[in-house]
């Protein structure tokens, strides 16, 4: 779902792109000539939406205050990066719900960061585009179903030509607790592979990404995470040109208590002006049993839209950026169906952070020019 410019490549992962309004909100320190710490940033998001949903079995709407996280990373050494964000609860209940991420990352070179501790899935492209570049009020339901979180582990990715890759070991244990997470040796373990090709300027594109991913996960212990399928496969293709982008990915939930699941996720986008973008996403997913399928469970569980075999699901929304992903105001429409009961959501969001970009293994997001 990259976020095109009409007017600017992608820039490699992890670089800073001057363009965009504020690209250092959140850096307290930088300096090139000091040996110890290079820099320094506090990091933080905030994330409220409200939700109105009406369908054939039930209504939901409200208001949630849907992501707080405050933090800090730090680049040290030159080859040393320190990462700490808590999060609160939804509505801020508690207002301390333990860490989304704890970790230290190792930089040997490009070609390879070894990263330990508390850290994010990223198994899907969906999954791993990070909340702060959504163009939708949740990720897509399948993806949902994977029941991907944060959780300790070990990790390795770099760059290798065209290629980057990204792969680790990963606990299935999620507790307020950090401590009793990083010692929960009961609920077992995932594995993710993931390996991302840049394919350049073809077929006319001015940027082309694949994704191929894979995931395991033993289901047999006490998962608090990942229970739901014992293997998971993706392929993400992602191209943009001028002011559009599609993003269009196949993923694969095989085996596990409720069995098989496989779904298609496309996403549209185009930017109309410097500051509004019109975004879209069809999504069909189809199950081998008759409640293989769990709608999202915020807005269309609470509404009745419940489990069943095949899911489709369109939306519309505008986004207008205020401070390009810094600032943004979010709203769309989106319809679902499930086994014959259908379900129509109107969202409203409101959207920013401050902090370090994302380092995805791809350009995830572009930013605009400033007016």
């Amino acid at each position: 779902m990259a976020l095109l410019p009409m007017l600017a490549a992608a820039p490699a992962p992890g670089t800073e792109q001057k363009s965009e309004p504020f690209p250092t909100l959140g850096r307290l320190y930088r300096s090139d000539e000091n040996p110890w710490l290079q820099e320094f940033w506090v990091l933080g998001r905030y994330h409220g939406q409200y939700h109105g949903s009406e369908g054939s079995d039930g209504e939901d709407e409200g208001w949630e205050d849907r992501r707080f996280r405050l933090g800090f990373q730090a680049r040290m050494f030159e080859r040393l990066s320190v990462h700490a964000q808590a999060v609160s609860g939804s509505d801020f209940e508690p207002i301390y719900n333990g860490f989304t991420e704890l970790w230290v990352g190792w930089r040997f070179s490009d070609a390879m960061t070894l990263t330990v501790g508390q850290q994010k899935h990223r198994f899907t492209h969906d999954r791993n585009v990070s909340s702060r570049y959504l163009n939708y009020l949740e990720r897509g339901m399948l993806t949902n179903m994977f029941g991907l979180d944060y959780t300790p582990a070990v990790t390795l990715s770099g760059t290798v030509k065209n290629w980057t890759y990204y792969t680790g070991v990963f606990s299935n244990a999620t507790d307020r607790n950090i401590g009793r997470e990083f010692t929960d040796l009961d609920s077992g373990y995932s594995v993710i592979a993931s390996a991302t090709r840049d394919l350049g300027r073809v077929w006319g594109m001015d940027t082309a990404h694949l994704n191929l991913g894979y995931l395991h996960s033993d289901t047999t212990g006490r998962p608090t995470n990942l229970a739901r399928f014992e293997d998971g496969l993706n392929a993400a293709l992602i191209v943009t040109r001028g002011s559009k982008a599609l993003v269009g990915e196949l993923t694969a939930g095989i085996g596990g208590p409720g069995g098989s699941a496989i779904g298609l996720n496309l996403q549209p986008s185009v930017f109309l002006s410097r500051r509004v973008q019109l975004v879209g996403r069809y999504q069909i997913a189809g199950g081998d049993t008759r409640r293989a399928l769990s709608s999202q469970r915020r807005y269309e569980r609470p509404a009745g839209l419940g489990r069943g075999s095949l899911y489709q699901a369109g939306y519309v929304g505008v986004d207008y950026y205020l401070a390009g992903h810094r600032a943004k105001v979010q709203a769309g429409a989106e319809y679902a169906r499930m086994d014959g009961r259908d379900l129509w959501t109107g969202s409203v969001m409101i959207r920013g952070f401050f902090g370090p970009h994302s380092r995805a293994p791809f350009p995830a997001a572009m930013l605009l020019e400033p007016d």
